[in-house]
């Protein structure tokens, strides 16, 4: 049977496709220019073929030749890369993540980030069944120094950039369990920069204790946290292990790699 002209390209259009991606993968891996010969021998394409691929992905710039024979990666897939950076949202990588922890725990699941001296909760998972009634609603905020989250990114600064919080706000409190001392909140964060993790009993609203991971981007900084909020009886230690591993995987989709330094060398916790 005589094969239409779509079955006769489909196949090399792919196979294209593949070689195009061997031979992207091979400049990842080197920081400097490859030579065709080294880049031949590492995909097994034979040199003519590598040749008419790169000479039309030099074309489109996502490969540039610095000097005849020798090949990098061009700056059309840095700009690309930064359109999807731009385009990624915490709060998108972030949905289903939680809801999955939500299921696991059935306790309220959030996620905030940072605006200024204050935390903003800008998602949540929680069920009416958790027990309790949820504490701040999404767009709602809470000082850093009262907070999980609060406290990792403060972790994440260094003491000048502490004492200058304290200062500017006065390390004012809502309950008798809020730190409103510089050195007892120092204490605290020298604790959440050794575990990865920090921890809210009952600071922010009594009868309520959080525990919290961070996010990281792709550069290895501290974007968001997750946090689990339950009743300050119920809030139990083996829901740890759940959350970092949560907050990892949100932060894998925010294209942080594992081995990355972060401010809190939260991610590579367990």
């Amino acid at each position: 049977m005589k094969k239409s002209p779509a079955d006769m390209t489909a196949k090399p259009n792919v196979q294209v496709l593949e070689r195009m991606f061997q031979l992207i993968d091979v400049l990842a891996a080197k920081e400097e220019s490859v030579s065709l010969k080294e880049i031949s021998e590492k995909t097994g394409l034979h040199p003519s073929t590598a040749h008419r691929i790169l000479n039309d992905l030099t074309i489109g710039r996502f490969v540039d030749r610095p000097e005849s024979g020798s090949y990098r990666l061009g700056m059309r897939l840095l700009e690309l890369g930064n359109l999807v950076k731009a385009r990624l949202s915490v709060r998108d990588a972030a949905m289903a993540p939680m809801r999955q922890l939500h299921k696991l725990i059935q306790q309220p699941v959030n996620l905030s980030v940072r605006q200024g001296d204050e935390i903003v909760y800008i998602e949540r998972a929680y069920s009416e069944r958790s027990g309790m009634q949820v504490v701040r609603a999404i767009g709602g905020h809470a000082p850093l120094h009262l907070t999980s989250t609060g406290k990792l990114f403060l972790a994440a600064d260094d003491p000048q950039r502490v004492r200058a919080y304290a200062t500017r706000t006065g390390l004012p409190g809502h309950t008798r369990n809020s730190i409103t001392q510089l050195l007892l909140l120092e204490r605290e964060l020298s604790k959440a920069r050794q575990y990865g993790v920090a921890r809210d009993n009952e600071e922010l609203e009594l009868g309520v204790r959080c525990m919290a991971a961070g996010v990281y981007d792709d550069q290895g900084q501290l974007v968001a946290g997750l946090s689990i909020s339950a009743p300050a009886d119920r809030l139990d230690e083996g829901w740890l292990p759940k959350l970092q591993a949560t907050a990892r995987e949100i932060s894998l989709a925010m294209g942080y790699t594992t081995g990355m330094r972060t401010a809190l060398n939260g991610p590579e916790k367990s």
